[in-house]
């Protein structure tokens, strides 16, 4: 069970901030919008990586990783974390956005 606790933890971290969409991130509702944003940032942060680990500069425990690797080299582990992790970093943002907003326009209206 330990060679699945990234990709666990992946899906928690997901399953956690799913109910943001509900509070206004509008995150899901616009899937080209989300796809040209993580995407790229993966693809970078993945090449990244994998050149580190081709150098011997980075490494994973195997204990914690499915040993499927993309390329022969990188964990999917590691992808999934560089497309999660930024979902749940815009999912935040956009809830906190849209909570200034109504903030911002329940005072206009009281003043």
């Amino acid at each position: 069970m330990a060679h699945l606790q990234y990709l666990i933890l992946m899906a928690l971290c997901l399953v956690v901030t799913i109910p943001l969409e509900v509070l206004g991130a509008r995150v899901w509702r616009q899937p080209l919008r989300l796809f040209a944003t993580v995407v790229p940032v993966a693809v970078v942060f993945s090449l990244f990586d994998a050149l580190s680990i081709k150098q011997g500069l980075w490494t994973y425990a195997r204990r914690y990783t499915t040993g499927i690797k993309i390329a022969g080299v990188l964990p999917i582990e590691e992808i999934a974390f560089f497309i999660v992790i930024p979902i749940c970093a815009l999912l935040t943002f956009e809830t906190v956005q849209h909570r200034r907003q109504i903030i911002a326009r329940l005072r206009r209206r009281g003043t």
